[in-house]
C-alpha cells in the first residue's frame, strides 16, 4: 500500500461515561455525578495504515486511562479544569499525538435551569 501524502488522522473517543465527583457545590462533591467525555486525537497513522500493525497506531486504551484517570481520582471545581488537566495527560502519556481536543459533559447541572448538559471544550496542539 502506497499514500502519496502524509495527513493526520483523526481517531475519536466518543462518550465515554463515568460517576465523579466534582463541582463548587458541596452537594456536588458528595453526591457526585455524571460525566461524559469526548476525545479526538489527530496523529501521523501513516506508518500504522502501510503496514497495518497496532504498534504504529494510537493505543486509544492508553488515552481511556488518562480520562479515567483524571475524572475518577481527582475533585476539581470546574470542568475547564478537568479538559485541561485530560488533554495535560494525553500529551504527556502519547507522544505520536499532534493534536488533541476534549469535550466533558457534566449531566447533572444543580441549577434553576433545565438543561441537558453543561460542556467544556478545549483543544491542544504539539509544538
Amino acid at each position: 500500500m502506497i499514500m502519496k501524502e502524509t495527513s493526520l488522522t483523526r481517531l475519536t473517543i466518543k462518550d465515554a461515561v463515568f460517576y465523579a465527583y466534582h463541582g463548587v457545590k458541596s452537594e456536588e462533591q458528595v453526591l457526585g455525578g455524571k460525566y461524559e467525555v469526548d476525545l479526538d486525537l489527530y496523529y501521523n497513522a501513516t506508518e500504522a495504515i502501510i503496514n497495518d500493525d497496532v504498534n504504529y497506531a494510537v493505543n486509544y486504551e492508553e488515552a481511556m486511562v488518562c480520562i479515567e484517570d483524571v475524572i475518577t481520582e481527582e475533585s476539581y471545581n470546574l470542568i475547564e479544569t478537568i479538559t485541561n488537566e485530560i488533554l495535560n495527560q494525553v500529551m504527556e502519556k502519547m507522544p505520536n499525538i499532534e493534536k488533541a481536543t476534549v469535550r466533558v459533559r457534566k449531566m447533572n447541572v444543580p441549577i434553576r435551569n433545565v438543561v441537558s448538559y453543561i460542556e467544556a471544550e478545549q483543544s491542544i496542539t504539539r509544538k
